[in-house]
């Protein structure tokens, strides 16, 4: 098997051999390689200690050097190349309290977390592969390097790292390896809830959102959202449904695109139903107020694992009118755009269909001609520049101080008045039927 690897980095790996010592690409480089996936980082591990390798290249950064790692710059790239070691304890469930180098590749590539991972490669010796990780790609398995139960409690976010890789790469998780993520998915406790972040956002973004089902089973979200949980036990008895909540959300989650606000926002947008439950004497099932109630626990969850402010007020902001549903004229789509806003209103066709898409098939067709008559309205109301917001609005609040308004809150009231007047009747937003609107109203 060949590798092509990067000229950039077949130059730190060759330097580090002309001087006598081993040097191989390793990781997710030489998995997603062998993949025939494009890698996104190539690092390279080598029997060189920290000190040589800061020595044999010019331009270096210590960016992890008591634990042997030394970002090499070549040209205005950067590559990160790490001495062989032995981990010492993991006092803190993520990191090792210290380090030792070793000379020996093998026992470097046992500390690592999955098979697949444990990898190497140069154009030397070629492939590397002392713990099966080749054996395990073509299973399409992710397993742990050696004992699962040890290579969890070093580092309990490889739990989420091993559910996440399965969501990625459509690989099932190996029974021991399942077994050892249930017993020890309270560990996630101890893990930031940053970096929890960043591989449930991984997860949710990937071919396979549906990971989340395991997830659930293995008992990760009752730790690190519990919220989901209450989703699975509640059961939507109506014609619009054929699954439960989580169910279906996991089929809205595969029906819109792998774009982390439009996943996170099919993820929350039904989360307030099992708080809004209610059966008639039919026996049907009723969610008032649900999307109110989504966006609250959208807004903790979100905050509660430190998203981003930006993100927060996208997210919530859809959920709250991801069940808004106007009849499709182009009065309405425009007050929609209003309210949801121009750059956010493309999201929100895309929410409605999905969560279409995931509902039974009662008035499918009817429901998504509706949503695809509101684009076209959409559409055409952009095409035209027709008035959505204040900033399109022909007067603004100058103009309505020179016709003679005080400055204050009236000259707000009055905009907002006009724009409800040109959403209605777009032919009316000219600088001169405004201004005789507004004559007319202030006498």
């Amino acid at each position: 098997m060949k590798i092509e690897i990067p000229a950039k980095v077949n130059f730190i790996v060759n330097n580090l051999q002309l001087h006598g010592h081993e040097a191989f690409v390793v990781g997710g480089c030489v998995r997603d390689s062998i993949l025939g996936k494009t890698a996104e980082d190539w690092d390279v591990a080598t029997s060189a200690p920290p000190e040589e390798i800061k020595r044999l290249f010019r331009r270096t950064i210590d960016t992890g050097i008591a634990h042997g790692t030394v970002t090499v710059l070549v040209d205005q790239e950067s590559f990160e190349v790490t001495t062989y070691r032995v981990d010492g304890d993991y006092e803190d469930h993520r990191r090792p309290k210290e380090v030792t180098f070793t000379k020996s590749l093998e026992e470097d590539l046992k500390r690592r977390d999955f098979t697949i991972n444990a990898m190497a490669y140069n154009e030397e010796k070629r492939l590397v592969d002392p713990y099966r990780g080749m054996q395990d790609l073509n299973l399409h398995l992710i397993r742990c390097v050696g004992n699962p139960i040890e290579r969890f409690t070093e580092d309990g976010l490889r739990i989420l790292r091993a559910l996440r890789f399965s969501a990625q790469l459509n690989f099932s998780i190996g029974n021991q390896t399942k077994e050892a993520i249930r017993q020890l998915a309270p560990t996630l406790r101890n893990i930031s809830v940053e970096r929890i972040q960043v591989e449930l956002v991984k997860l949710l973004t990937s071919d396979h959102p549906e990971v989340m089902r395991d997830m659930y089973h293995l008992g990760v979200t009752k730790i690190i959202l519990p919220e989901w949980d209450d989703m699975v036990k509640t059961e939507q008895k109506s014609l619009h449904h054929m699954y439960d909540v989580a169910e279906h959300t996991i089929q809205a989650l595969r029906a819109v695109g792998k774009d982390k606000i439009l996943r996170l926002v099919m993820m929350f947008h039904d989360m307030g139903k099992p708080h809004c439950k209610t059966t008639d004497e039919k026996g049907t099932d009723h969610f008032h107020g649900h999307g109110e109630m989504s966006e609250k626990i959208a807004d903790n969850v979100l905050r509660r694992l430190k998203f981003d402010n930006d993100t927060i007020k996208k997210v919530t902001h859809l959920v709250h009118y991801h069940d808004y549903r106007p009849a499709p004229s182009p009065r309405n789509t425009r007050r929609a755009m209003n309210r949801i806003g121009i750059d956010l209103f493309p999201y929100y066709l895309a929410i409605r269909l999905a969560d279409t898409k995931a509902k039974s098939s009662y008035k499918r067709i009817e429901k998504i001609e509706s949503i695809l008559e509101m684009r076209r309205a959409y559409l055409q109301i952009l095409e035209k520049g027709e008035c959505v917001t204040l900033q399109d609005l022909a007067l603004n609040g100058h103009d309505l101080v020179n016709l003679g308004m005080e400055q204050g809150e009236g000259v707000g009231l009055m905009l907002d008045e006009l724009l409800e007047l040109v959403i209605d009747a777009p032919e009316y937003n000219t600088k001169e039927i405004l201004r005789e609107y507004v004559k007319r109203k202030v006498g």
